[in-house]
């Protein structure tokens, strides 16, 4: 992960709110270009040539689709209005909704559907269970879901983490980052973060605030993909991480042809 966890699912955090105009300095898109070119390479090689359209829920401030765009037509769906005003001044080609990815339907199927760290803020079953269900409503028959979460049960670890950057108005950010089980019974972890935002004039503000983030077993992604009805169809299976693909926790469904 490349900083802080993506947008939402509800709202409330102001790292998605009065704090959006900041996150090209939180967690700078050049930090993206990686993680998208091995997120491209997955789609590319289970698709084929690759897919022409893509649907990205939960984008955030438009990071990772600043470089997937050059291969595929992106459109973005976010919850944030505040993030989706970050992702058009970087993404102005890309077409943007505001919706919540529980819901939101388009009306019409993609290539592939992309579900990055956003859905970390599934934290309930039924929450994740409509994530899967509006990813498979809007795949076209033979189409591809991906989704990209932070952490599985058995691959969460506690752990600290920092960065930022500045812009050329002299604006600085920076984050620090703590994560942390509470109850390893319910299937959500806790994320501290503290941002120091320094604006062009000096001014320094330090903000905190906790953030729940879903950590499922792998298993409940494999039922719930299953349940929707997502199908393996290619290898590797729905539920396992392809090898040297990326995310070490990687979930791909195809919806049957």
């Amino acid at each position: 992960m490349t900083g802080p966890a993506g947008p939402p699912g509800e709202p409330g955090y102001r790292l998605y709110g009065d704090l959006a105009p900041w996150w090209p300095l939180i967690s700078p898109p050049a930090q993206y270009r990686e993680e998208a070119a091995r997120l491209a390479a997955v789609l590319r090689s289970a698709a084929g040539d690759g897919p022409q359209t893509v649907l990205d829920l939960g984008c955030g401030g438009g990071h990772l689709a600043a470089h997937l765009k050059t291969a595929m037509t992106m459109t973005l769906v976010d919850l944030s209005p505040q993030m989706l005003a970050v992702s058009r001044a970087l993404n102005p080609d890309c077409e943007h909704h505001r919706g919540d990815m529980r819901t939101i339907r388009l009306g019409r199927r993609f290539d592939a559907v992309l579900v990055h760290d956003a859905v970390d803020y599934m934290i309930t079953e039924p929450d994740l269970r409509a994530v899967i269900a509006t990813a498979y409503a809007h795949c076209r028959p033979g189409g591809l879901a991906v989704f990209a979460p932070d952490y599985t049960a058995e691959t969460f670890r506690p752990g600290a983490g920092a960065g930022g950057g500045s812009d050329q108005a002299g604006r600085q950010a920076s984050f620090r980052s703590w994560s942390a089980d509470p109850d390893p019974a319910d299937p959500w972890i806790q994320a501290d973060y503290e941002f120091t935002l320094r604006a062009a004039d000096g001014r320094t503000e330090v903000v905190r605030e906790s953030h729940r983030l879903a950590a499922f077993p792998r298993a409940t992604w494999a039922r719930l993909l299953a349940g929707a009805g997502f199908t393996a169809g290619q290898d590797p299976p729905a539920g396992e991480p392809p090898a040297g693909a990326g995310p070490g926790q990687l979930f791909l469904g195809w919806r049957p042809a």
